[in-house]
């Protein structure tokens, strides 16, 4: 029973953060058609909004609700699971996610009543969060207790930096070519 609870759980993880991905780069392309002449405006943002929920309340909020069932069953399944430290922290991160799904709630219920004053290089950025929850989960997962929490933190950070410049260098090479 945990294998199969488990390969779902994997699945739905994997919808989850397919859609925590792409609903931020549509809320980048939503804001920066705000850019664009009032004709584009009037096709874009409708079909942006109209995309947004459809991926929104049909791929990444299900996904979200069955991850967040199927967890605490594998959980509840093998229980010695909480006694290990890395799950703590694991755990720590996947509270941030949630916050992190929550907050991407918040951004595209305002995208859909057209009233967000945040920027697309904003929405870029936002976009890289979800790609450091991904990345320490999963090495907590793959990893466990095998590397000391002291060279995760500061490999955690590295990777974050590595982001940072990569959008900043994406950003200068974008202006260049408009």
């Amino acid at each position: 029973m945990y294998q199969a609870v488990l390969s779902l759980h994997i699945i739905f993880i994997v919808t989850w953060f397919a859609g925590l991905f792409y609903i931020v780069r549509l809320f980048v392309y939503q804001q920066e058609a705000v850019l664009k002449s009032e004709d584009e405006q009037k096709v874009l943002i409708p079909q942006y909004q109209l995309m947004s929920k459809r991926l929104w309340y049909g791929i990444t909020w299900p996904s979200f609700v069955l991850t967040a069932i199927l967890g605490p069953t594998l959980l509840y399944l093998r229980p010695g699971l909480l006694e290990l430290p890395y799950m703590h922290i694991k755990l720590a991160f996947v509270f941030g996610l949630f916050i992190y799904h929550f907050t991407c709630h918040s951004f595209f219920l305002k995208l859909q009543g057209g009233k967000t004053t945040k920027s697309g290089n904003f929405f870029r950025i936002w976009n890289e969060v979800a790609t450091l929850f991904l990345v320490a989960i999963v090495f907590l997962i793959v990893m466990k207790s095998q590397v000391n929490w002291i060279y995760g933190t500061l490999g955690f950070i590295a990777f974050g930096m590595v982001l940072m410049i990569a959008i900043k260098v994406y950003k200068s090479l974008r202006n260049k070519s408009n």
